[in-house]
C-alpha cells in the first residue's frame, strides 16, 4: 500500500511547516534541514534525526538515492511525500526533494574540548551571516562559535542553509556575554574585539595561541562595556566610500588573517 503523504494538512507536514517559525523551533527543540547535502551532513555527523521527508519524483541524483538507503540502514524514519507537498515545504524554488526534521543540540561551555580559535557574535541579526561565518570557521580550521546575548538562533532555516552543513560539525554555544567572560578569562583566551574606530590595523596583530574574535551586531557593533572586556581592538581599513563591511565578510577577512 502506498503511504505517500499527499495532504498539506497531514500532521507531519504541518509540523515541518511550523518549524520555519522560531516559536515552534523553541517549543519543540526541533529544526528543519533542507537539501541533499545538508541532510547528508546531519546523518554523517550523527545528529538525532527525527524524520526524513522525501519526494521520489524530485530526487533525481544517485547521491540522493544512496542517502535514503543510508538513512534506512540507520533505521531513521523515512516518509514519502508528493511533489506538491514537498514544494509547499521548500524554502526556495526547485526543491531538491528531501528535508529532515532534526533535534537541536544545546552545547554548554563544559562540553567544549580543545578550543583554541573561535568567533563570538554579540546579538547577531542576520541568519545568513551566522551560517556564512560557520562555513568560514570550518574553512579556516577554527573550533567554535559563540552566540551571545540573544539575536538570531543557529537553527533558523537561512542560517542552516548558509552554513552548508558545517552547522553539524562546529560546536555552537548560546550564552550571555557575562557567562562567556566567566569561561574565557580563566581559560586564558585573548579576546580580539573589532571596531571601525580601533587604532590597531588588523594586519599588525599577531594573536596569542588561544583567542576568540568578538564581533558586535550588524547595526550597533560592540557596546562600550564589551569593548572594555576585550584584550585588544582591531579595525579593518576602509579606503573607499563605505564605512563598514558586511559582518560575515569582515569575519572572513579576519579569520583568514589570524588562523
Amino acid at each position: 500500500m502506498d503511504n505517500t503523504i499527499t495532504s498539506l494538512s497531514n500532521p507531519l507536514v504541518k509540523q515541518a511547516r511550523a518549524l520555519r517559525q522560531r516559536k515552534a523551533r523553541s517549543e519543540s527543540g526541533l529544526f528543519l534541514v533542507e537539501g541533499i547535502h545538508h541532510v547528508g551532513e546531519a546523518i554523517q555527523a550523527k545528529w538525532d534525526v527525527d524524520s526524513i521527508l522525501y519526494a521520489s519524483d524530485l530526487l533525481t541524483s544517485a547521491f540522493a538515492k544512496d542517502l535514503l538507503q543510508e538513512a534506512s540502514r540507520f533505521s531513521l524514519r523515512l516518509q514519502a511525500v508528493s511533489a506538491p507537498v514537498m514544494e509547499s515545504l521548500a524554502d526556495k524554488d526547485n526543491p531538491q526533494g528531501i528535508l529532515a526534521i532534526v533535534h537541536q543540540r544545546q552545547t554548554q561551555f563544559d562540553g567544549l574540548k580543545n578550543i583554541q580559535r573561535a568567533v563570538a557574535l554579540v546579538t547577531p541579526q542576520d541568519p545568513g551571516n551566522v551560517g556564512t561565518i560557520l562555513r568560514t570557521l570550518d574553512a579556516v580550521g577554527a573550533d567554535a562559535l559563540f552566540l551571545l546575548d540573544g539575536g538570531v538562533e543557529p537553527y533558523h532555516p537561512t542560517a542552516v542553509r548558509a552554513s552548508m552543513g558545517t552547522l553539524f560539525w562546529i560546536p555552537i554555544v548560546q550564552s550571555t556575554f557575562d557567562n562567556f567572560l566567566e569561561w574565557s578569562r580563566p581559560n586564558h583566551f585573548q579576546l580580539i574585539g573589532t571596531s571601525a574606530h580601533a587604532d590597531m590595523d588588523y594586519h599588525t596583530l599577531f594573536p596569542e595561541s588561544s583567542w576568540v574574535l568578538v564581533l558586535g551586531n550588524e547595526q550597533k557593533g560592540l557596546a562600550e562595556s564589551q569593548i572594555a572586556a576585550c584584550d585588544v581592538m582591531v579595525s579593518l581599513p576602509m579606503r573607499g566610500r563605505v564605512s563598514s563591511l558586511n559582518l560575515a565578510v569582515a569575519a572572513g577577512v579576519l579569520l583568514y588573517q589570524f588562523c
